[in-house]
């Protein structure tokens, strides 16, 4: 096992997901320089979600961020989700001020999930589990297809884009629960309010939410 993990980084040598460096060994997931100048946000930079929940987010949207996201997202790179979801790990462990009992995410929808091939929101909150020990678990569904939030600029466009299209999974047992809410940036908030009020209605005993970065 450990031969072909050798062969395989020869052929596929880890990179930094923020410049696309080739990482040396002693580096971690993330090359120095890049360790040392990311756009991190201070513990005081907590997004108020409108009428629902708090966002903690660990980056702010720009420079080597957004080539992250858009390799994690676009590019097929769903190995950086193991970098990415560490530093969200991280934050929440400093910045949540009570336990969580469960992790969920702001799902793809099934088209959109089957073209990509998998959900990063999904990825990110199984590593952030993952490191947590707490238990990252689907709660919620796409009901259809929606436009692209990305492409949308107006705020009430956004809110209008995301109305009604989730819904709570039959049988998710989210009663009473505190949960995180995970997607991989937050810009409006429109769609983290959007999952976070139907786990509210659902029963959740509340909601956090937690994304790698935050675009505002």
């Amino acid at each position: 096992m450990n031969a072909l993990r050798t062969l395989y980084e020869l052929i596929f040598p880890p990179k930094c997901p923020f410049c696309g460096k080739v990482l040396e060994k002693w580096e971690g997931g993330i090359c120095a320089l890049c360790g040392k100048s990311l756009p991190r946000t201070a513990p005081e930079d907590i997004r108020q979600i409108e009428g629902c929940c708090v966002c903690l987010s660990p980056l702010w949207y720009r420079d080597g961020v957004v080539n992250a996201v858009h390799r994690c997202k676009f590019q097929g790179a769903r190995g950086y989700a193991g970098v990415l979801g560490g530093l969200m790990a991280d934050c929440l462990t400093e910045r949540r001020q009570e336990p969580a009992d469960l992790i969920t995410w702001a799902p793809l929808s099934a088209k959109r999930r089957k073209k990509r091939g998998y959900d990063q929101a999904e990825l990110l909150a199984r590593r952030v589990g993952e490191l947590t020990g707490i238990p990252a678990l689907p709660a919620l569904e796409k009901t259809r297809q929606a436009g692209v939030q990305s492409r949308i600029g107006d705020d009430e466009a956004r809110r209008a884009n995301v109305s009604g299209v989730y819904r709570v999974l039959p049988g998710a047992d989210i009663k009473g629960k505190r949960i995180v809410l995970v997607d991989d940036i937050v810009t409006s908030g429109a769609t983290l309010a959007e999952c976070a009020a139907c786990l509210r209605d659902a029963g959740a005993g509340s909601v956090v939410a937690l994304t790698l970065a935050r675009a505002r």
